[in-house]
């Protein structure tokens, strides 16, 4: 018999899996969640946080969502990515990132209620495990996993305790790997996996030291200098990233991935420091030395009969668009709800098999992304004239050059406006972080066919009442005038049903699957004298349907099945797509 038993056991406290744990335990699922070191992040990571995952945070309470902005550097500080030679050198050049140029910042306004920010994972880690934590969750630190075995009634774990290196055994219905990009669940769990990992080496200074007078007046989260004697080779790029402005930084700079790994002095990371920096004698409070790896890994599924992968352990990428901590977060918020309707027996097991289907392919396209964001980086490289020799001088000569007045130098000019303006596609990249449209078991379209992108599908994201897409956000009214999203009606664990005036047989139907399946059924009727108005005309415009007709949403907010219309059997209708969803 095992020592502890649980419906879900949880391997890993990052992102991943402190959200599980949170979605889990806010939905009344008994759930422990282990970590095999003695505390949570010890370094921030992961930091840039999109819409999608704070409507996440949002879903799980205010107190969530609030706590999150009150620790992160809102949006206004983050925008301008700059390049230049030194932070206290020249500027070469910079774009406006992260939704804050005018035609972005209007795009993220209308697209979600939450603002995009930079919350470092030494901060969002802890807000997620304390969440899980309070509601109920059972967290264990130096905890360690050491392998699982599953039969046809769930999983048992051995684990150890690293405090007095005792083993001992779990018992769960679900395992959840969520533990890092070396994950020893994903590998004993037989996850099928692509890509290669160490592509490159580098390695992260992090450390204190007011830089306010460089930048405090192009407030930004990421500085890339170009400079040659630069990084790996003499011909590279160091990156200043900002962790708390304007105070707290982190260095990242390369190292050769086929050679031994460099082990740095404190005056050796000093000198890196001060090198991008470009004040030879600024005062520097170096915290920590860290090395890591770049890897471009996806899994191209992630379960194994009871055993799910998520987070770092089915996408391994670099930071590039910042897509790693928000995926992960993601993932979670996918799964959770499947797990919850199952293990209360509102759902078949056969919903589950929904999770690989709807998230292998955003792995593979977020680590696909980020790892094309790197060379992305080459035409700054040659419309500076670095290239790739080792002669200082000649590259120096070449970023000169395009000062010069001669035809040459102007080509060169516009070369690398166009260059940094195309790095659009790592920093403002809104359609990659919002347009994901699941194809599974768990969405029935009921043979209607997907919008095609009207607009460049990586940059823009593209509302749609689709099956499968997320639910447009607009604002709706209640009846004091005050606004909620309609991401506010859905949610928290439940099923969503809208319609209009001259939906009533939906709502009927609605409420009588409910309490035949037992689950969590939501309705709202949205109108004129209906407890939630449409005053703007917003939500007409975005949903895709008569007022007669109906969409069904998902708990997390995904459109599960849409009627464009009343049908002629309303409670038929609703019977048929929750059995198919649900299996029940």
């Amino acid at each position: 018999m095992a020592d502890i038993t649980t419906d879900v056991l949880v391997i890993g406290t990052g992102p991943a899996g402190s959200a599980t744990a949170a979605l889990l335990a806010t939905q009344g699922v008994d759930v422990m969640v282990v970590n095999r070191y003695r505390w949570l992040a010890n370094s921030p990571r992961a930091h840039i946080t999109n819409q999608r995952t704070m409507e996440v945070l949002r879903d799980l309470g205010p107190e969530v969502e609030h706590e999150a902005y009150l620790h992160a550097t809102p949006k206004e500080l983050m925008g301008n990515n700059v390049f230049c030679t030194s932070l206290a050198g020249e500027e070469l050049g910079r774009i406006a990132t992260w939704g804050t140029s005018p035609a972005s910042a209007a795009e993220h306004a209308l697209s979600s209620p939450t603002a995009m920010n930079d919350l470092p994972q030494t901060y969002m880690e802890p807000l997620l495990f304390k969440t899980a934590c309070a509601r109920g969750a059972q967290g264990r630190m130096s905890c360690e996993y050491l392998s699982h075995e599953q039969d046809a009634d769930g999983v048992t774990a051995t684990l150890r305790d690293r405090l007095t290196v005792r083993d001992f055994t779990v018992r769960a219905r679900y395992l959840v790997g969520a533990d890092g990009g070396n994950s020893l669940v994903a590998e004993h769990a037989g996850i099928p996996l692509e890509g290669q990992m160490g592509v490159a080496g580098s390695i992260n200074l992090l450390c204190k030291m007011d830089l306010s007078a460089y930048v405090a007046h192009r407030p930004s989260v990421l500085y890339w200098v170009m400079q040659p004697g630069s990084n790996v080779g003499g011909i590279g790029m160091g990156v200043v990233r900002m962790v708390r402005p304007w105070n707290e930084w982190l260095i990242i700079w390369g190292y050769d991935i086929t050679k031994p790994r460099p082990e740095l002095t404190e005056e050796e990371a000093k000198a890196i420091i001060r090198q991008l920096v470009g004040v030879p004698d600024i005062e520097i409070d170096l915290t920590a030395i860290s090395y890591w790896t770049v890897n471009n890994v996806y899994a191209t599924h992630m379960q194994n009969g009871r055993v799910f992968v998520m987070g770092d352990a089915a996408h391994r990428h670099p930071p590039s668009n910042g897509l790693g901590s928000n995926t992960s977060i993601q993932d979670a918020f996918n799964m959770a709800w499947k797990l919850s309707m199952v293990l209360k027996g509102q759902a078949s097991p056969a919903l589950l098999d929904s999770y690989s289907p709807e998230r292998a392919p955003v792995a593979k396209q977020i680590v696909t992304r980020a790892n094309k964001s790197i060379p992305e980086f080459g035409p700054i490289f040659q419309a500076l004239g670095m290239d790739g020799s080792f002669d200082h001088a000649r590259i120096q000569a070449n970023m000169d050059a395009r000062c010069d007045a001669t035809p040459e130098a102007e080509a060169q000019r516009e070369a690398l406006r166009q260059a940094i303006a195309y790095k659009k596609y790592e920093f403002d990249a809104h359609g990659v972080e919002m347009n994901q449209r699941y194809s599974s078991g768990a969405i029935v379209t009921d043979g209607q066919p997907e919008p095609p992108f009207t607009q460049d599908a990586e940059l823009h994201y593209q509302p749609t009442t689709w099956p499968g897409a997320r639910l447009p956000h607009v604002w709706v009214f209640d009846t004091k005038g005050r606004k909620l999203s309609t991401l506010d009606l859905c949610g928290q664990g439940q099923f969503t049903l809208l319609t209009g005036i001259g939906g009533q047989p939906w709502v009927e139907a609605a409420q009588a699957e409910a309490a035949k399946r037992g689950i969590p059924l939501r309705t709202h009727v949205i109108g004129p004298r209906q407890p939630i108005a449409d005053h703007s005309g917003d939500w007409a415009r975005a949903r895709e349907i008569s007022d007669a007709g109906c969409l069904l949403v998902r708990p997390d907010h995904h459109v599960a099945w849409r009627s464009p219309a009343l049908s002629a059997d309303p409670a038929g209708d609703l019977s048929r797509v929750l059995t198919a969803i649900l299996g029940k």
